[in-house]
């Protein structure tokens, strides 16, 4: 007997042979509540997928979007062409980033701009006359993506298995530990293009970085002559309490990757921050840059930035990202209080709930329950709107602790 076919639609990080219709149907949104095609509500304590600063349904959204298709939608910014959405949202993120003078590079993916900024650090090196120069120092834990670049830089094992071979030159350190990170420089220092880092280590768990580990990382690259990369894809757009995650930690990288945040996700934008040092080391005249995306710098996409980049600015959403971290930590202190939870982890307005055991089948509850979160292991992340309500964040904590229950 044959099974009937498989649907058209192939999701992402699930299981293929999942029939489409056990799926849930998101069908709207508003706020920090999404509902789908039954009715039935959800809080968007996940902001999808780390990514939705300022909530759903925003209308301002909508008009500036209109208003750039109906001039122009799309048009591509290989030489000789540019646009001003794109030059506009270039000097916006830059300014904004803790590297000022910098150039930005648009794709559409974090997955994009992780390999952008690969290519970078290793182009940097061959620019300089160093051709072995290009090991990449990634660390246990560490998410940068799937594309090939990414999905090496991989700091969990499970997402860089059955690919085959993957891209050479990738050497895991584990998180958290600048002794290992030390060894690796003095062993391998003269070959190692960049080091590769999560501010906030995101979907490997919620892990921050401990008091001082980013600076000294910043220590060990320009002792060694490498460049530190950042990925701020989750971590960018106030979700730790500042602009970056590099304000919040007091360290400059030389390479800042960044996504999601940037709309909040209402149109598909990634790019790379790159500072003067990277930038110098490519701005000879007569050089040409041979990367780049159909869609980079994309206008539509660049209006959306614009526009959520002033909503985040006018409703002070960086400074609210502190205030949600709070409320969330005070409510996840009264779980472990509780007993209901082990521990919990974070910074600003992304925060981990350590569990005794596996997470998904609390998530599951959970989502019945209607609140959207997402199991890595033991762990619940959380990471709302930043325009959630404390009684939405109340409702959280309620429906977590009623579902830690429930599976216990």
């Amino acid at each position: 007997m044959t099974s009937a076919p498989a649907h058209p639609f192939l999701h992402a990080f699930a299981p293929p042979a999942k029939p489409e219709s056990d799926f849930v149907t998101i069908v709207r949104g508003r706020g920090s509540v999404v509902y789908d095609d039954k009715g039935k509500d959800y809080i968007d304590a996940l902001a999808s997928l780390w990514y939705c600063q300022i909530g759903h349904g925003r209308g301002e959204m909508t008009e500036a979007v209109t208003a750039q298709m109906e001039r122009l939608a799309a048009y591509q910014t290989f030489d000789p062409f540019t646009n001003e959405p794109a030059a506009r949202l270039a000097e916006m993120v830059s300014e904004r980033s803790p590297l000022p003078d910098g150039r930005v590079f648009f794709g559409c993916s974090g997955s994009e701009a992780v390999d952008t900024a690969l290519k970078l650090a290793r182009l940097v090196a061959q620019r300089r006359g160093e051709p072995d120069r290009q090991v990449v120092i990634k660390r246990t834990h560490g998410y940068h993506g799937t594309n090939f670049g990414g999905t090496s830089a991989q700091g969990i094992a499970a997402n860089r298995e059955g690919w085959g071979d993957l891209v050479p030159h990738f050497l895991e350190v584990p998180n958290r530990d600048i002794e290992a990170m030390a060894t690796a420089f003095a062993r391998h220092g003269e070959r190692v293009a960049a080091v590769i880092a999560e501010p906030v280590q995101g979907g490997g768990g919620i892990y921050p970085p401990p008091d001082g580990y980013l600076e000294g990382v910043r220590r060990l690259c320009d002792r060694h002559g490498a460049l530190m990369i950042l990925d701020e894809v989750i971590c960018g757009f106030g979700r730790t309490g500042e602009w970056f995650g590099a304000q919040t930690f007091g360290v400059t990288p030389d390479l800042m990757t960044f996504a999601k945040g940037v709309t909040s996700g209402y149109l598909p934008l990634s790019g790379v921050i790159a500072s003067r040092r990277v930038c110098e080391a490519i701005e000879e005249p007569g050089f040409v840059l041979r990367t780049g995306y159909t869609y980079s710098g994309h206008p539509t996409a660049a209006a959306a930035g614009i526009r959520n980049l002033e909503i985040i600015a006018d409703e002070s959403l960086v400074e609210r990202a502190r205030h949600v971290g709070r409320a969330l930590a005070d409510g996840l202190d009264a779980l472990a209080a509780d007993g209901l939870i082990a521990s919990h982890r974070g910074a600003g307005a992304v925060r981990g709930a350590v569990l005794e055991g596996d997470a998904a089948p609390v998530r599951a509850d959970m989502l019945a329950r209607g609140v959207i979160v997402r199991p890595i292991g033991n762990v619940l992340a959380l990471c709302p709107p930043l325009v959630i309500t404390d009684d939405e964040i109340g409702r959280i904590i309620d429906t977590m602790a009623d579902s830690i229950r429930a599976v216990a």
